[in-house]
């Protein structure tokens, strides 16, 4: 009798982590920030690092070939729900300001949870048309710290970081 109910509490207690899970999962996929707070802004000029991703075809680039032009660097993966609940608003402002903002979106490609191809299947199933950069040598992830994702940096003309963001951000934002 003792072991019966060693059971019964085992599997329900299996079935609540199970719920768990799939309710956070499914959550963080739908959230979507009504209202995120501002980018923070930097009081002070920091010069950007530089750092090295590779993109669509295959070639490294550094930030610093887009000198000269104000950058949107988003640091996202495809297995997170935040991230993924921002990309469309990514893709819309693209579209509208890619001609006078360079947009690097950069994805965590570790080569295990995040392959290239994967990348790429989730990019052409949704339809994004921003570019998308391989973070494959977490390079870029190093050079900015990024302890969580999205994480979003804004650079001026002159290649200092005037605003960041840790999280989701909606279009508004």
């Amino acid at each position: 009798m003792e072991n019966r109910n060693v059971i019964i509490l085992t599997v329900i207690f299996v079935l609540v982590i199970a719920l768990a899970v799939v309710g956070y999962n499914y959550l963080s996929e739908n959230y979507v920030p009504e209202e995120a707070p501002a980018p923070q802004m930097q009081p002070e000029k920091i010069q950007a690092p530089d750092f090295e991703v590779m993109n669509n075809s295959g070639e490294f680039i550094k930030l610093s070939d887009f000198k000269g032009r104000n950058i949107v660097i988003n640091f996202w993966a495809t297995w997170c729900g935040p991230c993924k609940s921002e990309l469309p608003a990514f893709d819309n402002l693209y579209k509208k300001y890619g001609d006078r903002v360079e947009f690097l979106m950069v994805n965590l490609t570790d080569g295990t949870d995040e392959t290239v191809d994967k990348v790429k299947s989730f990019v052409k199933e949704n339809n994004y048309s921003f570019p998308v950069y391989f973070d494959t040598k977490l390079d870029g992830a190093n050079a900015y710290y990024v302890y969580s994702i999205p994480y979003t940096v804004l650079i001026d003309t002159d290649g200092n970081i005037f605003a960041s963001h840790p999280g989701a951000m909606n279009e508004k934002t």
